[in-house]
């Protein structure tokens, strides 16, 4: 794989979220909501939903906890209807940025979404205003210590499943994928008893942009700050170059 390694800003994400277990249990808990009522409560009948619990494990939340999700949103008619919205719009110099949510309340959402951009002195731009510049993909990221096993068999696996591309990074190996063909390479790692630290379809931008200017960065990170603390947002991905 050439270019820029992906690994370093789904890394800066991870260890964000590892201060904050709460947070990102409450996401998988309302993708595991829209996901059961989409399509019901049984995995074996619902690739949403396994693809959710994979995202749920690969961030260590316990398999009662995802149970009691699943139960929860099978059993209560009176659940709250989530809606999926996403933003878009840019950061200093030009950083383009895109917000996934699932909310109950779009004004709310929508206002927050707002603030937080205004405050990074950003502003929210039309739809599509910043997609065109990332490509939506299956990316799947592998721990080397948690991995026992090597390169050339992990990535024969991958590619025999349908995998686009393998990458072999310092400490991980990536894969990835057409949004497509994500639950079944996914599934065959799992079927192998692959240890996937990160398992999920994401938004991968085409270029980066880098950032010099104290200023900036400092108004970017609170912009991001402030997404990553909206119980709404679901997903936060730009194409600031934090190398």
């Amino acid at each position: 794989m050439s270019g820029h390694s992906k690994f370093a800003n789904i890394k800066h994400k991870k260890e964000k979220n590892d201060a904050a277990k709460g947070k990102i249990f409450t996401i998988i808990g309302r993708e595991i909501a829209v996901a059961v009522k989409e399509g019901g409560a049984d995995p074996n009948n619902n690739s949403r939903l396994r693809d959710v619990i994979a995202k749920a494990k690969a961030n260590n939340m316990p398999n009662d906890t995802i149970d009691r999700g699943i139960k929860k949103a099978a059993g209560d008619a009176n659940a709250v209807n989530y809606e999926t919205v996403t933003y878009e719009g840019y950061g200093p110099n030009g950083v383009a940025i895109i917000v996934d949510a699932l909310t109950d309340n779009k004004n709310r959402t929508a206002s927050n979404v707002r603030n937080a951009f205004s405050k990074g002195n950003g502003n929210v731009g039309t739809p599509g205003c910043v997609s065109f510049m990332f490509d939506k993909k299956g990316q799947i990221v592998i721990d080397k210590e948690e991995c026992e096993m090597d390169a050339d068999e992990l990535m024969m696996i991958a590619l025999e499943a349908g995998a686009e591309d393998f990458a072999e990074e310092e400490d991980s190996f990536e894969i990835i994928t057409d949004p497509d063909d994500f639950s079944a390479v996914r599934e065959a790692l799992e079927a192998a008893k692959v240890p996937m630290m990160e398992a999920e379809v994401t938004m991968i931008p085409q270029t980066w942009v880098s950032l010099t200017d104290e200023t900036a960065i400092k108004n970017l990170n609170r912009t991001l700050d402030m997404l990553d603390e909206d119980d709404d947002v679901q997903a936060v991905y730009h194409n600031w170059d934090e190398d």
